[in-house]
């Protein structure tokens, strides 16, 4: 038996007994990672490609389940073993919160708010069962978690960091890590990829670095900061991950100091490989290297020479992999890319696929499958929600409390089209790349939650957009339920912060007239004018919900208490951004760590 494949033998032997046998096609082959729409069987056991990724709304169909996404794995992986050296796929999605991207999975708050829980455990048990239904599905590998410190809110990706402090995000995403691969046992080699076994998956940490300290919070702009505030609030989160055995770490689209980091030496190789002692392999973004074509005209392929030479070990191409094979192939053959760098790249992606035990067992576990949107996710789902939500505002008299509401009211009023929006609830990375509204998945509305919750002889009346006349009706209370559609990555990003869809006009309509509570369904702080807040009796932040909406009522109609605190820092108004705790004109309208618990 070939040393690679005995499962006895030390991962090292096997890396480098396997890199001893691979042609250089083989390797430049393994270095790619292509989309799944242009993945052919026969590219995958000819040219021996790395890896596969589904990005977002890509998969075998509209509205597939657990078991098509399987199905359609284990066929790419098959021909991944069928190649001369049998070396298996590995196959990534953006599963940042949940299994987004299939039907019927559980779907969980974005990161900014499970950064309001401050809960490390419960991360980690997301992670957990996160994991589970990502390999039911056949895949092994997760571009997740976002290690990202937010500094602003502008920023289009807010949502996907656990907020501003530093210190927040290393406590959240170590969990998350552990939650995803698993424990990693005392003893293990600092630096060195860690997956304990069939239920773990291979995970991502994501983007480094610097991205959510951009100038102005520009998507994939400039941060600025001086090296000493890029390692003491940027980076602080990745020194945790590389601690907890992180296999992977993918590179940020952004630049520092106006340097890409696709193309940084310094930051991708001296600090993050041999700094930092990360032993795992570095990924590109999707299409990162197109982004580098700019500062050097059209010439692609210098754009690759620059990438991997800066020390990207696996390129998410997506599309245009054989255009990037032949770069490869040039650069080597001309020298302009050393094998000792090809070797480096390659042996660093067999580490971690010996290493979370993808040779041993590449096919998916059909016995998965029933966790996948199981009660027991669900709940935890639901616990996520209810420690999620922040207190921003309860009576205008704080003696006299408005929450919680009483579920045995004559007759509420609800208001707001993301009352009843289950798309609207999860945000962006749910179903689709950039999300969508409707029914896109299973879960539970908000709306359908207040009529779980309340009594029978309640009348829940639903508009939402009711007119004058409607409001004259005799309301025992309204809640209005209103804040931003889905949006991912650059689309996201704003220069006012306004409430979407003229949410902030809907809820001073309705609290003229009726004892309003105003939820806001946002991936970030909103701009809230002084004049609607005293209108309005209460005020929660529920951040991005996920599909457990009756989270939200377990705490609203006084079932649990209010638990969570704002991880980022609730700003006056625009002009102050970006405002952080630490700063000496700190003025905020709800200080980072602000949460009402009654």
């Amino acid at each position: 038996m070939s040393c690679y494949k005995d499962r006895n033998a030390p991962v090292e032997a096997r890396v480098k007994d396997l890199l001893s046998r691979m042609t250089l096609e083989e390797k430049i082959g393994q270095m790619t990672q292509i989309e799944r729409s242009v993945a052919t069987l026969s590219a995958i056991k000819d040219l021996s490609i790395g890896s596969i990724l589904s990005v977002g709304g890509s998969g075998p169909y509209e509205n597939a389940e657990s078991s098509d996404w399987a199905a359609m794995v284990d066929s790419f992986q098959k021909a991944a073993m069928e190649s001369r050296l049998g070396i298996p796929l590995l196959y990534g999605i953006d599963a940042v919160h949940g299994n987004n991207n299939v039907y019927g999975a559980t779907i969980f708050p974005h990161n900014i708010g499970l950064g309001a829980t401050r809960d490390a455990d419960l991360i980690r048990r997301i992670g957990v069962a996160t994991a589970l239904e990502v390999r039911a599905s056949g895949i092994d590998y997760t571009f997740a978690p976002c290690v990202a410190v937010c500094r602003d809110p502008r920023w289009g990706r807010c949502y996907e960091s656990f907020g501003e402090d530093p210190q927040i995000v290393k406590m959240m995403t170590s969990a998350m890590i552990t939650g995803l691969q698993g424990k990693m046992p005392q003893g293990h080699s600092p630096g060195y990829p860690f997956v304990a076994g069939r239920e773990n998956i291979v995970a991502c940490a994501k983007h480094f670095v610097g991205d959510g300290g951009t100038k102005n919070g520009i998507n994939e702009g400039d941060t600025t900061s001086s090296y000493d505030e890029l390692e003491k609030i940027h980076m602080a989160p990745y020194v945790d991950c590389i601690s907890q055995g992180v296999s992977t770490i993918m590179a940020s689209y952004s630049s520092w100091k106006g340097n890409k980091l696709h193309d940084s030496h310094f930051l991708l190789t001296e600090i993050l490989k041999d700094y930092l002692g990360f032993k795992g392999f570095i990924i590109s973004d999707s299409e990162g290297l197109d982004r580098l074509s700019n500062p050097h005209g059209s010439n692609y392929q210098q754009s690759v020479l620059s990438a991997i030479s800066a020390g990207i070990d696996m390129v998410m191409v997506p599309y245009r992999f054989q255009l990037f094979l032949e770069d490869m192939k040039h650069l080597v053959g001309t020298g302009k890319i050393p094998m000792t760098r090809i070797d480096d790249a390659v042996e660093r992606i067999l580490r971690v696929k010996f290493a979370s035990g993808l040779f041993e067992h590449p096919m998916s576990d059909g016995s998965l499958l029933r966790t996948v949107g199981c009660e027991l996710h669900r709940k935890l789902a639901r616990e996520a929600v209810r420690k999620s939500l922040v207190l921003l505002k309860n009576g205008k008299d704080p003696k006299e409390p408005f929450l919680p509401l009483d579920r045995t009211a004559k007759r509420i009023l609800v208001v707001g089209k993301h009352a009843d929006d289950l798309g609207y609830q999860c945000g962006g990375w749910t179903a689709t790349w950039e999300g969508k509204s409707g029914r896109i998945t299973t879960g539970t509305t908000i709306l359908e939650a207040i009529k779980e919750f309340a009594d029978d002889n309640t009348e829940v009346i639903y508009e939402q957009n009711p007119s004058g006349p409607f409001l004259e009706k005799d309301y025992s209370f309204a809640i209005v339920v209103v804040g931003e559609g889905p949006y991912v990555e650059s689309g996201g990003d704003s220069t006012d912060l306004k409430i979407h869809f003229n949410g902030d006009e809907l809820i001073s309509m309705v609290a003229d007239k009726v004892p309003t509570l105003a939820i806001l369904i946002s991936g970030r702080p909103l701009a809230l004018e002084p004049s609607l807040l005293d209108k309005i009796e209460a005020l929660v932040a529920a951040w991005l919900p996920g599909s457990e909406g009756a989270g939200i009522m377990d705490v609203i109609f006084g079932d649990c208490e209010f638990q969570g605190r704002l991880p980022i820092t609730w700003f006056k108004n625009v002009e102050q951004l970006p405002m952080n705790a630490e700063d000496d004109l700190y003025d905020p309208l709800f200080p980072i760590g602000f949460g009402l618990t009654s």
